[in-house]
């Protein structure tokens, strides 16, 4: 007679750094992290392509090189950006991941943090579906929170910072609109439920 299956624990990455609950879809848009670099950092974003609009596939087109810039006229403008995250959170809560934890996704571009430069290589990226000035939905906080936690139980995450704190001269992301001492509340909160 053979054993049951053991059921899969949600909120654990698998040994290649990807979360098994997660909609997977890579994207080529990565490389390898420096050997002795400690993942310890991770970055709020947002987008919405175009600018304002949710719930199409522009974002994922953008993340996997697919975007067609005939689509729309403000697509002119990112022809030849190669860029991704490892997480894209919807409006209603789905979580995309297009990189794996251990690589280095390109999320980030010219950044310091702590007087420490080239931020993707101690970082994991977040995208929020989202504009600077447009409420995030209670479904992101949530999904944010349990990210969070999974995340922590892997990597010695020490900070959640914004786009904007890494790169303040170029970047506003996650802006005004992101409600910080909601988003830490939520992730104290799935801490101690997670023990």
């Amino acid at each position: 007679m053979s054993k049951p299956p053991i059921p899969r624990r949600e909120g654990l990455l698998d040994r290649e750094g990807w979360l098994p609950e997660a909609r997977r879809i890579a994207s080529p848009n990565f490389d390898q992290r420096p050997e002795e670099a400690t993942i310890d950092l991770l970055v709020i974003h947002n987008i919405s392509l175009p600018p304002g609009h949710f719930d199409g596939d522009a974002v994922i087109r953008l993340f996997t090189n697919r975007l067609d810039p005939g689509a729309h006229p403000y697509y002119a403008s990112l022809v030849g950006l190669r860029v991704s995250a490892h997480f894209f959170i919807r409006r209603d809560g789905e979580l995309i991941q297009f990189v794996s934890c251990d690589q280095r996704a390109w999320h980030a571009g010219a950044s310091t943090w702590r007087g420490r430069s080239r931020c993707n290589d101690f970082s994991i990226g977040v995208e929020l579906e989202g504009s600077d000035d447009h409420p995030y939905s209670d479904a992101q906080y949530e999904r944010l929170a349990a990210l969070s936690v999974a995340l922590r139980r892997r990597y010695p995450l020490k900070e959640m910072v914004g786009h904007a704190d890494i790169a303040p001269d170029r970047k506003t992301d996650p802006g005004p609109a992101f409600d910080w001492a909601r988003a830490r509340n939520e992730f104290n909160r799935k801490c101690a439920i997670a023990g």
